[in-house]
């Protein structure tokens, strides 16, 4: 079949000799398999600069005795290829563009809910969108594995509380607090698509002027995303947020976090992106959040490459952009991102 042909499914699979297979399967970084591309360096870079996302400490944290740690993910690899387990202080990182655009891009990593994969250096995406203009803002996620009060929910509040303090320093960052999207890789695009049919929820009790502000973005891509709990759920991640429910639970938070099932009629239009035989997370997820977002006459596109990796570099061997990149991002800016 040719690539370009419309695989049975509503959305083009936007294809091109530029992400072919053997492509896709390049030896370009992918984070873990799990995160965001990341480009492979020997050197040590610098940390960009780092805000907490709650002062003092996070809520709901009485039983948490897990020590934060990280590790490379390859022993003697590249130094900045880091992730985080058993995060007990959430926080977001920002890269600032030369010249403002006035837009932002929060960035939600994966790690299958057992880790962040994310470094302190940043990494291709990031810096890709800063050289666009955007104010890209990148966070570090508590998880759901860890004993904390919100249990499955504990990811989502960071979520929202980061949307939130983004909005309340918009001035200072130069950036329209209109003009915010959101883009989460694997378990981040779980977070993400949460985020994006459950901003109103009220998850935490409000603790500053931040919290009086709108944690809905304006627009998301969900990339290669975690969507449901049920029968095409990826199993690492339902595990850690099953961790610690309580059996006769289970199902009610197999429901409750499959997000496929809560798109409401205003949930955030979304671009969803993906290969065709992703070995981790199926691409059923995908296409399960694509129709439901579209019976909810919420505005969606669904590209799923031809492929069987879970995730994709931003750039092919010869350096240049990969298509689902600037897909996702034409995506962003016509709904809201650019002015």
């Amino acid at each position: 079949m040719d690539r370009r042909t419309l695989l049975g499914l509503t959305a083009a699979l936007a294809a091109t000799p530029a992400l072919a297979r053997a492509q896709v399967n390049a030896n370009a970084q992918v984070s873990a398999q799990e995160g965001m591309p990341t480009e492979a360096s020997l050197t040590l870079k610098p940390s960009l600069p780092m805000q907490d996302l709650w002062p003092g400490a996070a809520p709901g944290g009485e039983k948490v005795t897990a020590t934060e740690r990280s590790v490379l993910r390859k022993p003697g690899g590249d130094p900045n290829d880091t992730a985080f387990y058993n995060i007990t202080k959430p926080r977001m990182s920002v890269r600032r563009p030369e010249t403002p655009n006035g837009g932002a891009v929060l960035l939600i990593p994966g790690g299958g809910y057992v880790r962040v994969a994310v470094s302190k250096a940043g990494g291709e995406v990031d810096a890709w969108l800063a050289g666009l203009g955007y104010t890209v803002f990148t966070v570090t996620y508590r998880l759901p594995g860890d004993t904390w009060a919100a249990g499955p929910d504990v990811a989502l509040q960071d979520a929202q509380r980061a949307v939130r303090l983004i909005r309340s320093q918009a001035s200072q960052f130069g950036i329209d607090p209109h003009r915010l999207a959101i883009m989460g890789f694997s378990a981040g695009g779980h977070i993400a698509g949460l985020l994006a049919t459950r901003f109103a929820e009220q998850t935490y009790a409000p603790i500053d002027a931040a919290d009086r502000l709108s944690a809905r973005p304006a627009v998301a891509a969900l990339m290669y995303p975690v969507i449901s709990m049920g029968e095409h759920a990826h199993k690492g991640s339902r595990q850690e947020i099953l961790k610690n429910v309580p059996a006769e639970a289970v199902e009610a938070v197999k429901v409750h976090a499959s997000v496929e099932l809560h798109v409401p009629a205003d949930a955030v239009p979304s671009f969803v992106g993906g290969t065709t035989d992703d070995p981790s997370v199926p691409a059923k997820n995908g296409i399960l959040m694509y129709e439901a977002l579209k019976a909810a006459k919420v505005p969606a596109e669904l590209h799923l490459w031809e492929g069987n990796t879970h995730g994709f570099p931003l750039r092919g061997k010869d350096g240049q952009l990969l298509p689902w990149g600037p897909a996702a991002l034409a995506f962003m800016q016509r709904h809201g991102l650019d002015a």
